[in-house]
């Protein structure tokens, strides 16, 4: 496949646009097992994601600034907080809230 493996900003993009969609779709009123796994899962792409200084940067911020995870609009709003930090540190533009609000269908 000749767009495989992703440049660094097609898999950036894709993976803002996955966790974007994750948050989502992630519950109101979450169990602690989904609560858990939500934190595992951000846990993990700190861990395996293919951009090394991405990853370090990614846990050092998780590690200062864990995820909220009480609700749906709670992760959203963080992980929007999150993005906009790290567009920050790339000078890149800001994300807007206003995207996690939009209704997903699948």
């Amino acid at each position: 496949m000749e767009n495989c493996p992703l440049d660094k900003a097609k898999l950036g993009f894709h993976t803002w646009s996955l966790l974007h969609t994750i948050a989502a779709y992630y519950p109101d009123e979450p169990t602690p097992q989904q609560r858990k796994d939500i934190n595992d899962f951000f846990t993990l792409i700190g861990r395996l994601y293919p951009c090394e200084t991405c990853a370090r940067d990614f846990t050092k911020l998780l590690a200062s600034r864990p995820p909220e995870n009480d609700s749906q609009k709670s992760l959203s709003e963080w992980l929007c907080r999150i993005h906009n930090h790290i567009n920050q540190k790339l000078v890149a533009k800001n994300y807007e809230q206003k995207y996690w609000q939009v209704s997903l269908k699948i």
